[in-house]
């Protein structure tokens, strides 16, 4: 190990005898009693020491080698250090890829703070690579997402759309201008491969199945030019993802009003089935309303603002991103909503029904998930 200060933590003294790691409450921490010797040995966990170095160094500090390893453990309970040099496959093929490194070095320090196991960080930007997505539509929502998980580092990022690129799919986090008369899906596939971090990996640093090489689908995204898609999520289309156990999460916007949830764990969390019988339950008017909604034709360009269009994708994106690091970000079960022109983000919890053959009702997503995370009550970031 070459222990290193995560040095995206800002450091301060908060007094004598205490130094805090971090600003935010989210994630800082207080450590003390702290002398000078403590202090100065503090400088020394740069990455470019191996613990005898860092032993041996300290004794000129007057510290001992008991302190020294007392220090190093309380600092690796605290999430404060990190390990430069964390090995395994993935992150050695990462460190390959220096020019994409660079690119990902925020996102490396970001992983760094969430996950405080030294390494986690590389190694789950690693594990991004043989990971694979789908996102259904390329819309102003859709395509940014695409982008975001493309730039973020995960390997294989797919678009599904119908039609041409109209002037009104064109977004500064999306679909250029250029991209205007062309397929919709080639248009969103030149945008995922300008956004990656370099060319997308080899069938061989992937594991799938024998027969295509491709990775399984590790989540799909559905967002549909129009948004009303993702705020009523047609069963129907949803009962193959259910069936092979893929997760998905909705993202749209419809109206003046964005929407990012719920990300459905099949069988652990409620499904699109679930919030269609849960609205009928509530409101006996509503199959009538929506059959008439579904069944009428819009030619009409579909109202999308693009800054909350924007912020939709932005969200969703960091949701699903959360999800493929191995957490339950508050989109699991759970839809977050927020309207024009106040944009106060609010949270339904989306409650699994006993009568939906999906299988969820009964179970609850602590016990889906157990070990792969926690999921929070309010939404982060």
């Amino acid at each position: 190990m070459y222990p290193m200060l995560k040095p995206a933590l800002r450091r301060a003294w908060r007094g004598r005898g205490t130094v805090q790691f971090g600003v935010t409450p989210a994630h800082a921490v207080k450590l003390g009693p702290m002398d000078i010797a403590t202090s100065s040995f503090l400088e020394l966990l740069d990455g470019t020491r191996g613990l005898p170095l860092l032993r041996e160094e300290a004794r000129a500090l007057d510290l001992s080698d008991h302190q020294v390893d007392v220090l190093i453990r309380r600092l690796t309970d605290a999430g404060l250090l990190d390990d430069v040099r964390s090995v395994g496959p993935e992150a050695d093929a990462l460190r390959n890829r220096p020019g994409a490194l660079e690119r990902h070095r925020p996102d490396l320090a970001s992983l760094s703070i969430v996950h405080p196991d030294p390494g986690g960080g590389m190694r789950r930007l690693a594990a991004r690579r043989a990971m694979r997505v789908q996102v259904r539509g390329a819309g102003r929502v859709g395509a940014a997402i695409a982008a975001v998980l493309s730039g973020s580092g995960v390997g294989r990022v797919e678009v599904l759309d119908g039609g041409h690129t109209e002037p009104w799919d064109v977004s500064p986090a999306g679909l250029p201008s250029a991209a205007v008369g062309e397929r919709r899906d080639t248009a969103a596939r030149q945008l995922v491969r300008r956004s990656a971090a370099g060319s997308a990996p080899r069938a061989a640093e992937t594991a799938g199945s024998p027969e295509s090489g491709e990775p399984g689908l590790s989540l799909i995204v559905m967002a549909p030019r129009d948004g009303f898609g993702a705020y009523v999520p047609d069963p129907r289309s949803a009962e193959q993802w259910i069936t092979s156990g893929t997760p998905h999460l909705y993202a749209g916007v419809v109206e003046a009003t964005g929407v990012v949830g719920p990300l459905v764990l099949p069988g652990g969390t409620a499904c699109a089935g679930c919030l269609a019988l849960s609205r009928a339950d509530a409101d006996e008017e509503w199959p009538r309303m929506l059959s008439q909604w579904r069944s009428g034709r819009r030619n009409a360009v579909q109202a999308c603002d693009l800054g909350l269009a924007t912020a939709v994708a932005g969200l969703a994106a960091a949701h699903a991103l959360s999800f493929l690091d191995g957490d339950l970000p508050a989109s699991t079960g759970t839809r977050w909503e927020t309207a024009l022109p106040l944009l106060d983000w609010r949270s339904e919890r989306m409650t699994a029904h006993l009568d939906c053959p999906c299988g969820a009702a009964g179970h609850t997503v602590r016990e889906r998930a157990s070990g792969a995370g926690t999921a929070h009550d309010t939404m982060a970031g």
